[in-house]
This record gives structure tokens, C-alpha cells and sequence, in this order.
């Protein structure tokens, strides 16, 4: 396994309701390893194998959450 880490910024994190519905959404993506959502920073720190699940998919289920992902780091 690859793991590769990448932290995305998503401005409308406002509550722990966003946390749990990122979380839950990234998490049960297969080849996600962990997910953790920062409400403060507003940003989703993801570890994940990239030979199972792109960046991409990572982000469409945020989308699909409701939220925007704004960026990269």
C-alpha cells in the first residue's frame, strides 16, 4: 500500500454536523485509511492509497456532503 496524505481546504466546515457527515462520507471510500475533519481550520486531512481511490473520488463525496472542496495543501 501507498499511502499518500492530503489536506483539503472546504470553507463552509462550520459545526461538528459537517464533521460527521465529511467523515463518514470519506471514510467509507475504499482505500481511505483515515479521515479527520478540522472545524476550526476548516479543512479535511485524508491518508488514503492512491491505487485504490483517487483524488478525485475523495472529493466527490465531500461533494456530495454539500460542501465545496476550495483547495489543495
Amino acid at each position: 500500500m501507498t499511502s499518500t496524505r492530503i489536506v483539503l481546504d472546504v470553507p463552509a466546515i462550520s459545526c461538528m454536523h459537517c464533521k460527521k457527515a465529511i467523515e463518514g462520507a470519506v471514510g467509507a471510500l475504499a482505500g481511505v485509511a483515515s479521515v479527520d475533519v478540522d472545524v476550526a481550520e476548516k479543512s479535511v486531512s485524508i491518508d488514503y492509497d492512491a491505487d485504490h481511490v483517487t483524488l478525485e473520488a475523495i472529493e466527490a463525496a465531500i461533494a456530495d456532503e454539500g460542501y465545496e472542496v476550495a483547495g489543495r495543501r
